[in-house]
Parts: C-alpha cells; sequence; structure tokens
C-alpha cells in the first residue's frame, strides 16, 4: 500500500489516496475530484476540468499517467 494526495496528482488538497497501484490510486483521485465538486467545492474544479480533459489530448494525457505512474513506483510502502 502506497499513499499520493490529491495535490501530487494536480489537485489543491493534502488528501492522502491510498493503493497497492497507481491505477488505484488515480481512480481514487477522479472519485474525490467528482465528489468534492459536486458537494459544491470550487477550488478543485480546474483540477476536475483538467481530468477530464486529459484523455481528449492523448500525448500529453500519457505522458502524464507515466510520470504518475513514476512517482508511484518511487514512493515507499506504508
Amino acid at each position: 500500500m502506497k499513499t499520493m494526495t490529491c495535490r501530487q496528482l494536480g489537485g489543491v488538497c493534502d488528501l492522502e489516496l491510498h493503493g497497492t497501484s497507481a491505477d488505484e490510486i488515480i481512480k481514487a483521485q477522479d472519485r474525490h475530484l467528482k465528489d468534492i465538486v459536486a458537494g459544491g467545492d470550487q477550488a478543485h474544479e480546474p483540477a476536475l476540468k483538467e481530468m477530464k480533459g486529459r484523455w481528449k489530448r492523448p500525448i500529453s494525457g500519457m505522458t502524464w499517467y507515466r510520470n504518475t505512474k513514476r512517482a508511484f513506483a518511487e514512493l515507499p510502502e506504508d
């Protein structure tokens, strides 16, 4: 199990997200952004828009994905 924060993934807060893989943490970040913006948090709106737009730009989206996977791999186990 490893931990990354919302901020490490491009968000604006220090909520800790936990997972056994980078993909699990990315999915947790996606849920967090959707939930918190749906709850009225405007500070996270730019990160949510960026997350949604990431896959509309495959090259930069894949660069973000590879960088995130690399950063996850470098983290120590919790």
